[in-house]
């Protein structure tokens, strides 16, 4: 028997290369025709308009729809996430409902999706873990001792989110100079190809969160570009880590796609090291067959899978409760640089040029980190039989410093 693929009433939906089919349906925030931001599904290469179609009687999600943010709808949890993705693919089926309220995607301003209540940074990927560590302490002290025992993480500033499509100004800083400190404009200016987990339910101050469960609050997920300074962060990050050298802007994908869209898609990670403590044992794979990669002034710089990762969003979410911190609605975790074995398979610069010594070509010029006017795109997605979920863009341009 063949499969019959669902279709969309929007036709460019249906196109096997879309990133935003009917099995997609992935959450954003948009403004347009002068009226104020509210919320939005992306199918195809349109917008359906969440707010109208609560005001139309088509969906209830108790006028959430109407904020300028996903929070509020989010907070409702997991049986209205599955109620409301069930209803959103009848009206968009190709049998649903004409006359819905959908909007051209070109015509439309695409804001930060969430209201970040709190940004967490993770280092979960092993190959880069092990990359870094060679370019700074040598192959045998590569990996630090507590690596493959627990999620490496440190908290960020959710203030500088923001989403594709900005403007990130370089930063100026203090970097290690012969005599001292110096003065001046970044130098070593790199991307970070990440995932970034949005927690979609709160817990308890002073109560742990079961890998399980933190599975559950998982609302969706979002392309993230850790912007990193990586002069600034050698001089600042010794003994308390990344400060000002992260502070400077972390784009994030518009889109949000939703867990649900990516369940069929999941997978395995990388193979253990060793036997975990409980609390972070999964009973079921916790990662996603997922095409990640970035591109530079519109040229493939590199391409991997999600699946190389060490740690899961889910296992960093209960390592970071594990003391009794409350998680929060719109809380955002990276999962830090995603990068495969190979160079061409590195989510940042700083491994591919190998600490800048090995100069990469970049539309014919060489080129060791970021410069100015370059635009940086992270791009994702899991490919179906005869259809894609995919994040769509999440671009950035860097800005000259101010002095």
């Amino acid at each position: 028997m063949t499969h019959q693929i669902p279709r969309s009433q929007v036709t460019a939906a249906n196109d096997p290369s879309c990133d935003f089919p009917i099995q997609n349906l992935p959450y954003g925030v948009f403004s347009s025709d002068g009226a104020g931001p509210r919320c939005g599904v992306a199918i195809g290469d349109k917008v359906l308009d969440l707010a109208a179609c609560e005001a139309l009687g088509l969906i209830d999600a108790g006028g959430t729809f109407a904020a300028p943010q996903m929070n509020d709808f989010i907070a409702r949890g997991r049986a209205e996430w599955d109620r409301t993705r069930a209803r959103l693919t009848e009206l968009l089926a190709a049998d649903g409902p004409r006359d819905l309220p959908l909007l051209a995607m070109a015509e439309v301003t695409l804001h930060l999706p969430i209201r970040v209540t709190e940004f967490t940074d993770f280092y979960a990927s092993k190959n880069h873990a092990f990359n870094v560590g060679v370019l700074f302490r040598g192959p045998e002290n590569a990996l630090p001792a507590q690596w493959t025992h627990m999620p490496i993480g440190y908290n960020g500033r959710a203030s500088s989110v923001v989403v594709s499509g900005t403007d990130i100004r370089r930063p100026m800083g203090q970097v290690k100079g012969e005599a001292g400190p110096e003065w001046t404009a970044c130098r070593r200016l790199d991307l970070e190809l990440e995932l970034g987990a949005i927690v979609g339910a709160d817990s308890t101050m002073g109560q742990r969160i079961g890998v399980d469960q933190a599975e559950d609050m998982i609302f969706g997920y979002v392309l993230l570009n850790d912007w990193s300074a990586r002069d600034i962060q050698a001089w600042e990050y010794q003994p308390l880590g990344p400060f000002q050298a992260k502070a400077l802007g972390t784009t994030i994908s518009p889109w949000i796609v939703t867990q649900a869209a990516l369940e069929p898609f999941r997978s395995a990670g990388a193979p253990r090291d060793n036997d975990l403590l409980p609390y972070l044992r999964e009973d079921r794979p916790g990662f996603y067959d997922l095409t990640l990669g970035w591109t530079m002034n519109d040229q493939q710089m590199a391409r991997t899978n999600y699946t190389v990762m060490y740690w899961s969003s889910a296992q960093q979410l209960a390592h970071h409760a594990v003391s009794g911190c409350p998680m929060r609605v719109g809380d955002l975790l990276g999962t830090g640089t995603i990068s495969g074995p190979a160079a061409d398979q590195t989510g940042a610069l700083l491994e591919m040029t190998q600490g800048g010594k090995v100069p990469v070509t970049v539309n014919g010029a060489p080129r060791t980190f970021i410069e100015d006017g370059d635009e940086v795109g992270l791009f994702g997605f899991a490919q179906g039989e005869g259809f894609r979920v995919g994040f769509g863009p999440c671009t950035g341009r860097i800005l000259p410093a101010q002095p």
